[in-house]
């Protein structure tokens, strides 16, 4: 009797037994046979690899590598990275003063901060870092790059850098505490109001706001012709912040939507009644370096009609990243939505196209394929319809052995902003001319 239910059982095993194909599948689906394999593999390097290593190194590099294969801003923030990235937040930290990405194993500058370090070396959007000291960036992370970037203030850092066009050259920055300066405005021919964002951190809507009280007080709010808003450069921030801007120049409707995977995560952030600037004309300035809040804004002043938009085509980053703090190792920054402007356009690997086009200077123009842009990221998330756009536009360059004066001259002549104060002056002019009902 024993024997006959033994074999029964065995039986009914060999039927139930799944095929080696079922088990190779099994094997690639199942997140706990997985798990072995991660197992196995953490077993094999703690154990075998030719040099000492920690256990926890070893586990934070498999999350980052995780993480950072889903797209390019996505990653595990250690601990001092993710505490220097909550006092970024707040307009004061560390370093040389420029957003930058990884990229093919490079380091590649989205916009340089102004008045820091990195703005006065003269570092461009789309410059690509190669070397640290002369030590190759390929091989490093994201965040391991970053870290040899920063040290003690006053302490010096030798970047190489490859520009387009041009033979790769070294400069030697200056370490400084990065005091952000969120928003700087001054009067322009009388009767306009300048106001240069800089980046979005927890003061921004506010000074923004008290940015445009204050010039419309001095210039009188009779004679005040409109306000020109530079985002040029603008690498982004806050989310909220934005959001508060946009809302600050419009009456109602939609400022930005954010779909997430789950279409119940959809959220949409309606503006306030009230534009602080009683409806007076409005122009944007953008670049390439204007990225995320940057763009919310931009689009949503573009949608709604409330500003002509002057410049290049922007970065291009319309995704949203989430962080989730983990009490005592440091937290995950996973994306979790993208952006969408009122008239639903996916900015993601896309960006805002400028309503007139201008290039940065006069010095030489001529069509080329965009080479720096969020779509051309690694593993950077499609747009709307899960495309990756390239694009067409002008550009303009100038040689860095020129000479000092003609530098000088370059700087003073901000040809974009020219262009800008010509636009809003003839918006004035028409509005004036319109006749009143």
């Amino acid at each position: 009797m024993l024997k006959k239910l033994t074999l029964i059982i065995l039986c009914m095993l060999s039927l139930t037994k799944p095929t080696s194909a079922a088990l190779e599948k099994t094997a690639k689906d199942d997140p706990y046979l997985l798990l072995e394999l991660f197992g196995a593999a953490f077993q094999t390097a703690r154990s075998e690899y030719v040099d000492e290593t920690s256990d926890r190194k070893l586990i934070e590099a498999a999350i980052n590598g995780m993480l950072s294969s889903l797209d390019p801003h996505s990653s595990f923030l250690d601990d001092d990275t993710y505490r220097d990235m909550q006092i970024q937040t707040k307009g004061e930290f560390g370093g040389l003063g420029m957003e930058v990405t990884m990229e093919n194993g490079m380091l590649r500058i989205i916009s340089p901060l102004d008045d820091t370090p990195a703005f006065k070396a003269k570092l461009q959007p789309g410059d690509i870092i190669t070397h640290i000291d002369d030590d190759a960036i390929v091989g490093l992370t994201l965040n391991e790059a970053v870290e040899k970037m920063r040290g003690k203030p006053k302490t010096k850092v030798k970047l190489t850098i490859r520009r387009k066009n041009q033979e790769p050259f070294d400069v030697t920055l200056t370490r400084d505490i990065i005091k952000i300066e969120t928003v700087k405005y001054e009067v322009k021919n009388e009767d306009i109001g300048y106001i240069r964002v800089i980046t979005f951190s927890d003061t921004t809507t506010q000074n923004v706001q008290k940015a445009i009280k204050e010039m419309t007080a001095s210039i009188g709010k009779d004679k005040i012709r409109g306000f020109i808003v530079d985002l040029r450069n603008n690498p982004g921030g806050l989310l909220e912040q934005a959001i508060g801007v946009a809302d600050t120049f419009l009456e109602e409707g939609e400022i930005v939507s954010t779909r997430a995977k789950n279409p119940e995560e959809t959220t949409r952030e309606i503006a306030t009644p009230g534009d602080l600037t009683n409806g007076l004309p409005l122009v944007v300035l953008l670049n390439e370096g204007s990225a995320s809040a940057s763009e919310i804004v931009a689009g949503a002043l573009q949608d709604h009609r409330r500003a002509v938009l002057v410049g290049t085509p922007s970065f291009g980053k319309g995704s949203v990243q989430s962080v989730k703090p983990i009490p005592g190792y440091g937290a995950l920054k996973i994306t979790t939505a993208r952006y969408y402007t009122p008239s639903g356009r996916s900015i993601q690997a896309k960006g805002i196209e400028p309503d007139v086009l201008i290039p940065r200077a006069e010095i030489k123009e001529e069509p080329i394929i965009v080479g720096y842009s969020e779509s051309n990221l690694p593993k950077a998330l499609g747009s709307k319809n899960g495309e990756k756009n390239q694009k067409e536009t002008t550009h303009s360059e100038k040689n860095t052995d020129e000479k000092e004066n003609d530098e000088k001259t370059e700087e003073k002549t901000d040809y974009q902003l020219d262009r800008a104060l010509d636009i809003l002056k003839s918006i004035s002019i028409y509005r004036q001319q319109e006749p009143k009902e």
